[in-house]
Parts: structure tokens; sequence; C-alpha cells
């Protein structure tokens, strides 16, 4: 059989929360859960905003999950959900008829693209009606992957009410693609790390084929995450999309210059691969083949060879369709020095020398000015928050998860945390009353979770 998440006791540890889970269902719905569903956030410790155009990251899990009660029926077709949050609202509707909005990504919409994956997937002959209660502590819109771990979540749970027993590498590849149908084009690291995590360990995350190995970061440090209390919902807005776009349009364009069937390729992975370069060679054809300016519509055309209704067809996506101005060159350079950057901080961790702390926070920081410069995922008070770790006593710090918003994940020396966080909650968090409100939950370290798992009752 091959590696499958595994069905165990709930750790001791943990015991009080999904007793306080199982009662509030209990208390609900009448009856006990029959299973609990787990899956943790992440923090992508470098190599961001590069997973969908084909090349690997070096994530953790984190300790905060999304953990989900579950009982199920073989003569109900409803699907009922209830969180523990009472801000977000209860939802049910009909397994049989699984509606999801693209226009509107409510919360139960995410556990829905979970559910649905495995139908798709699995294809049973007999649906099962499932009762759910869903209990989260992953901030959310944090850039922590929240919405992921409820869509593997859902997923986990799905498959396991209906009698199936799916591969940790099948469960990542289904959730990548079933979040899709909340208009999300991710590259498959937030699902990925939610299933192959390990406690203790990072893993590097490499695609097409998914593989995961682990990372032993040095002894020395901790990461701390902080966040920005901007939230920004990846779904919600284009920019995420219009991200995506750019690099397919820079890989298509790279690939016609080079005499290949342009059409066929959609991710700088493939088109390096195609052409044999080492990722420094692919900076040098960034350099020679865009100008740094953005790019029209209409110069894209001319020199793809398309008229606009064939770009929308080949390369578009839904909401991206009205968009005039792609940056090109800037995405193009900031996604091959980053797949450099995760490949270099990978061999650091392996080959452990004296000085790997600094190499890696100079990896970290060369990482957020990329994304702050070149790919403009970041945020004034992103940036604030990672100048103020950073004169905290980070040896690094950058942006995590889309940007926009969210966290920032910093390398602090394991002596100097405590200094480090009463720094950053007096200069960033103290003077805002909305910062000061979260900061309980907004500043925290972390130590590599574990994976996604199914937990008896």
């Amino acid at each position: 059989m091959e590696d499958v998440p595994p069905v165990s006791d709930v750790p001791q540890q943990k015991q009080k929360r999904y007793d306080d889970i199982k009662n509030t269902f209990l208390k609900k719905f009448g009856s006990p859960p029959e299973f609990f569903a787990r899956a943790s956030g992440r923090v992508n410790i470098i190599g961001e905003h590069i997973d969908y155009c084909g090349y690997s990251v070096l994530p953790m899990a984190i300790e905060q999950d999304i953990i989900v009660a579950v009982s199920h029926s073989s003569t109900s077709d409803k699907v009922i959900l209830a969180n523990m949050n009472s801000s977000y609202q209860d939802f049910e509707c009909n397994i049989k008829d699984l509606t999801i909005s693209k226009s509107d990504p409510k919360w139960f919409n995410y556990f829905l693209c979970g559910v649905k994956g495995i139908l798709e997937y699995a294809k049973p002959n007999a649906l099962r009606g499932m009762t759910c209660m869903v209990s989260g502590n992953i901030p959310p819109s944090s850039g922590l992957s929240s919405s992921s771990a409820l869509v593997c979540c859902a997923a986990l749970a799905t498959m396991h009410a209906h009698g199936y027993s799916i591969s940790k590498k099948e469960l990542s590849g289904i959730c990548a693609q079933c979040e899709r149908h909340i208009g999300t084009e991710g590259g498959g690291m937030d699902q990925a790390i939610a299933f192959m995590a390990q406690e203790g360990t990072a893993k590097h995350i490499e695609f097409s084929p998914l593989r995961s190995t682990n990372v032993r970061l040095p002894a020395g440090a901790a990461f701390v995450i902080t966040s920005s209390c901007v939230e920004m919902n990846k779904a919600a807005t284009s920019h995420f999309n219009i991200r995506v776009i750019e690099c397919r349009l820079a890989a298509q364009i790279i690939a016609k210059t080079k005499g290949l069937n342009w059409r066929d390729y959609k991710r700088f992975g493939d088109v390096q691969s195609a052409l044999g370069l080492s990722l420094e060679e692919a900076l040098a054809i960034v350099e020679e083949t865009f100008h740094k300016e953005p790019y029209t519509k209409e110069e894209l055309c001319g020199l793809l060879e398309v008229t606009p209704e064939q770009l929308a067809d080949t390369t578009l996506s839904a909401n991206t369709l009205t968009v005039q101005s792609f940056k090109l060159y800037d995405r193009a350079t900031h996604v091959f020095s980053e797949a450099s950057r995760v490949l270099q901080f990978k061999g650091i961790c392996d080959e452990n020398p004296g000085d790997a702390l600094q190499r890696l926070g100079t990896l970290m920081n060369a990482s957020h000015a990329s994304c702050r410069d070149l790919y403009e995922c970041s945020c004034t008070d992103l940036d604030k928050l990672v100048n103020i770790c950073v004169e905290s006593g980070a040896l690094g710090s950058r942006l995590t998860g889309a940007g926009w918003g969210g966290c920032a994940v910093s390398m602090v020396p394991m002596d100097q945390v405590e200094q480090f966080l009463t720094k950053v909650k007096e200069k960033y968090y103290a003077n805002e009353p909305s910062r000061a409100a979260n900061v309980s939950t907004a500043v925290f370290a972390t130590q590599p979770g574990g994976g996604a798992a199914i937990y008896k009752v």
C-alpha cells in the first residue's frame, strides 16, 4: 500500500481541543461525530510564486490547523456544514449537486472544493451525506494556507466517509486541481505540504513528478511568524492570477523565440527543461528577450502572432481577460532567481557549514526584496513589518504565502526569540489598536508540524 494518511488516536496533548469540537458537534446535531480529519497550515520558508511555474519550494507545516468532525450517512444526500467560529455561517447542500461560486469565495466553497475533488476522482457508486463541524486556528487570509488546509481537510473527510484509502501523493494532486473550482490557479505546494509534512523537518517539494525530500534546518534558530494584520483573499482578487498569466506569457514568448511550439508550454520550468538551460542561462535569456517596460496586449498578440481572441483561448484566464498591461521582464527575473535561491537554501541545509544561518538569512532577505520589487506581491505594511523584524534581530525575514498582506516569516537565533518578540510587538503592534487587539494570535514561533491525518473519536 502506498503511503496514505494515517488513522490513529487523537494525540494526548491535543485531546482537550478535540473534546471541545466533539461536544459542540453533539450539542448542535444531537449525536457524536464518527471521526476527525485534520490538515495543517504551512509557512513557505523560501520559494514564493514559483510552484505554478514548475519549480521546487521549501515549506514546512505549522502547528496551527483545520480540524473537521464528521458523521456520514448512506441514507442522506445532504452535506451539512457548521463552524466553531460563529462569524462563519452554517451551510447545507445536496452532495449530488455541488455548486461552487468563484465570485463569492465564502468559507464553505473551499470545503465543497475538497468534497468535489474526491467525488470526481473516485466516482463512488453510492454517495454518502456528511454532517461536519469545522474548527480552525490558522489566521485566515494570512498567507499560511488556511484555505488550502480547509480544502485538504474536506477531501480527507470525504475520502474516509466513502470508505476509500488514497495515497498522500494522489490526494495532493486531487486537492491542487479541485481548489481551482474556486478560481485560484495555484501550483500545488500548499496541498503537497499539507499531506506530506513530517514533524521536525521542512520539506523540499518538487513537481512533475511530485516528490518531497526532508530538509533538516540548522540548529540554533527558530522560525517566527508575524502577521501584518492585512488580510488578502487571493480568490477574491485578480492579483494572483495576473501573476500566473504574466509568467505563462513570458514562458510562451521564450519558447517561441527559441523555435519551440509555444502553444505546448505554460510554465518556465518546462521551457527551461526543453531548452536544456541552467537557471543562470535562463536569466540571461530573460535579459536578451524582454524589455523592462510593461507589454501591452496588442504587443503580445504581435509577438505570438495571434488575435486577442486567440490569446484569450490559449493563455488568459477568466479574471484576466480585461488586463491590458503585463510585466514580463520583472516576473521572469523573479521566478528564475527565486528558483535558484531555493536550491541554494537546500544545499546550505544539507551541508550545514559554520555560517549556515547567516547565509540562509541572506537568501531570505533577497527573496523578500525580489517579491517586493520584481513580483510586486508585498504591501506597505508587510514591508514595514519585515524591516522591523530585521532590525529586531532576525537573521532573515520575508513575506510568506501569496502576499499583498498576510504574514512574514523570520529566522531568529534561538537564544534571542523572546527579545525579538518583545521588540516586534512594541514596534509594529503596540501603537496600532487594531493590531494590538490581535497580537496574541498574530505573533508566534513554530516548529515543523505533521501532515494530514484521520483521528478516531
